[in-house]
């Protein structure tokens, strides 16, 4: 069956979040013992397991999360180029992501809204990935079968795996902390594994 939709995860995916990561590594560990360079070997080092390495790495210190910094934010520099490209070609894009309210707002900011024609956000929707649910709230609103559809990631828990199970191909685009991540944990979970989103335009003629 021919892919006709190409759905893509925000965080890590399209908008490069380290500074946000870093900067909220820095005010939880302000007024600790524990250093900055500490904080992050440690996260890189659950990642390597295949494990949530920031969630990780707070639950490990004794952590309280603090604000994220939205601001921080910025839109990877392959993003809109790569977006373009796919949309001219008559893919349908949309969006399946973990996001704070405000998402289509920050789209807008980021001059990629336009491209999407189904954006289904936790916030908006009360469902949280890797729930199958929010996934599939994504197929119906798009009218679409999951064999016809891609799932475009950075996280294989939360992206790739409840993807797969429904069915749709998975893309494990490694960036964020999944640079990190041994190659052979995406086996049998990601169809494609890709370094940057330049890459999709040559995957998808």
């Amino acid at each position: 069956m021919a892919i006709k939709w190409i759905f893509f995860d925000v965080g890590s995916t399209l908008v490069d979040e380290t500074e946000a990561y870093d900067h909220r590594a820095r005010d939880m560990i302000e007024g600790t013992n524990l250093t900055f360079s500490e904080f992050n070997q440690v996260r890189h080092d659950f990642a390597r397991m295949g494990l949530d390495g920031n969630f990780e790495a707070i639950r490990h210190f004794g952590l309280k999360k603090t604000p994220w910094h939205s601001e921080d934010e910025k839109l990877y520099p392959d993003a809109h180029d790569a977006l373009t490209d796919l949309y001219k070609k008559g893919y349908r894009l949309g969006i399946i992501a973990n996001q704070n309210s405000g998402l289509e707002k920050r789209l807008e900011a980021w001059g990629i809204r336009k491209f999407f024609r189904v954006i289904v956000s936790s916030a908006e929707t009360g469902c949280v990935k890797p729930d199958r649910a929010i996934f599939e709230l994504a197929l119906k609103t798009a009218g679409c079968e999951a064999e016809e559809s891609v799932m475009v990631g950075d996280r294989l828990d939360n992206d790739m795996l409840p993807a797969k199970e429904i069915g749709m191909k998975t893309v494990w685009i490694r960036t964020g902390l999944s640079k990190v991540q041994p190659l052979k944990l995406g086996k049998g979970i990601c169809d494609i594994q890709i370094e940057s989103l330049t890459e999709l335009t040559e995957i998808f003629e």
